[in-house]
């Protein structure tokens, strides 16, 4: 067996619930209540795999999605900036209606292309594949094989996805659903990456399941 990178999105936030765009450290919900939950639910599936390292992207709601199943196994999580989300600029904080609203014409280019459509002050698509693969080539580097887990965001983790799989990034969002705790799991052997799931949360409860994951 390769290296196996599991990819899992934070748990749920007051923004997942709305559908609200955050990405940057001055826009950084914590996770709800449920949220937490997920979390733990998380560890308890997990903690028996014998892991090698968690890499989390720096914003409160993956470190704190990532600290029971660290906690459980004893292992240190490692903070990596290019797994944060998208930064936004103006539209951060901003519900999609009020986008439209306000920037039609620009989020209907920035819907049609993300790659190399930028929100007002934000991140393309293309910038963030740039950063998060750094972070999938540090990690290529730094083990041989054995279970990473790596918990970021739901656009950062779909283009991942899309660049490890030649998928283009501007189809990130036709070709990938990542609701939250959704974990996706890639194996990467010598014959290139090879999916095991994506975006699975059989680790939840019924009733977590059942709640908004946008």
């Amino acid at each position: 067996m390769g290296l196996m990178l599991y990819f899992l999105r934070h748990g749920q936030t007051a923004y997942s619930k709305t559908g609200g765009y955050c990405g940057t450290p001055e826009n950084d919900p914590g996770l709800t209540p449920e949220g937490i939950e997920m979390a733990e639910e998380f560890a308890d599936a997990y903690r028996s795999l014998p892991w090698e390292a968690v890499y989390v992207s720096p914003l409160q709601r993956a470190i704190q999605t990532a600290k029971p199943l660290c906690e459980a196994v004893g292992i240190k999580m490692q903070i990596r900036p290019g797994l944060q989300e998208i930064g936004y600029g103006r539209w951060e904080g901003l519900h999609p209606d009020e986008i439209d609203r306000d920037f039609h014409d620009l989020y209907v280019c920035w819907l049609t292309d993300p790659a190399w459509t930028a929100p007002p002050g934000g991140e393309r698509g293309i910038d963030i594949a740039r950063r998060s693969s750094a972070v999938l080539e540090e990690i290529e580097r730094s083990h041989d094989g054995g279970n990473i887990l790596i918990v970021s965001h739901k656009a950062t983790i779909r283009i991942m996805l899309c660049s490890l799989m030649g998928i283009d990034v501007g189809r990130y969002r036709d070709r990938f659903e990542m609701p939250v705790a959704g974990l996706s799991i890639v194996e990467l052997g010598s014959r290139g990456p090879h999916f095991h799931a994506i975006a699975i949360r059989s680790h939840l409860s019924e009733y977590l399941r059942s709640l908004p994951c946008t």
